[in-house]
């Protein structure tokens, strides 16, 4: 069986007016099927730049990531669209869920988006938010929700299509401590029951300290804790 996730030598430069900005110098390691991994490091120390690229959202400079045995760097922009979308479920520290839609329709755009029909869209999404805990809450828009419960839902969202690997970046860092070890609780709950390997960044070391591995990120190379 394929690792979720096999980083391979990857590096990443960014060009800036006073020379070449390397950020991640030749990571490689592999994230299996149902594991866990947190990654700790400095603020600028390029830990979000580093999950953006395992979530296909950058492409490295050079090396490779294969996603679930996928040469994600073969792909064309429309494809890796479509893979990411089917395999990686994503929480941000901000939830960025659209204000001018309700919750259950938050939960179900992933759905739509992969061409899944309207009404099974909907059950489907209907069914996470119970699964979150917040069955009554469908109906509300963001604005209408409290923080904790805002991120509850991203966290649904990121389980709509039934991915292989939820990513997270900071997913509690917007949250006070009892909402946030709602939301910690959550993905762990959801690694177990599901099966679905968790990789989240953050700067809180209890939460760090749940995870299987712990890698730190410094000087643009992983080591692992």
């Amino acid at each position: 069986m394929h690792p979720v996730i096999d980083a391979i030598d990857v590096n990443r430069i960014f060009q800036a007016p006073k020379g070449d900005l390397k950020v991640l110098a030749e990571l490689s390691f592999t994230i299996e099927k149902g594991g866990t991994a947190s990654i700790v490091g400095a603020s600028g120390s390029g830990k979000s730049t580093l999950l953006h690229i395992l979530g296909c959202l950058d492409r490295p400079t050079s090396g490779k990531v294969m996603l679930g045995g996928q040469d994600t760097s073969l792909l064309s922009d429309h494809d890796l669209a479509g893979l990411r979308n089917k395999s990686i479920g994503f929480v941000f520290q901000f939830h960025h869920l659209l204000p001018e839609f309700t919750a259950v329709e938050n939960v179900a755009l992933p759905l739509l988006v992969g061409g899944l029909e309207k009404n099974e869209s909907f059950a489907r999404a209907q069914e996470l938010m119970d699964q979150v805990g917040l069955k009554e809450r469908c109906l509300h828009r963001p604005s209408e929700l409290s923080g904790g419960e805002q991120q509850r839902v991203a966290v649904a969202r990121a389980l709509a299509n039934s991915p292989e690997v939820i990513l997270a970046d900071e997913p509690t860092g917007n949250l006070d401590s009892r909402s946030g070890g709602s939301v910690a609780d959550l993905l762990w709950r959801m690694n177990r029951e599901r099966n679905i390997a968790l990789v989240l960044v953050t700067h809180n070391n209890e939460l760090a300290g749940r995870a299987d591995r712990i890698m730190e990120l410094k000087d643009g190379r992983l080591w692992t804790k």
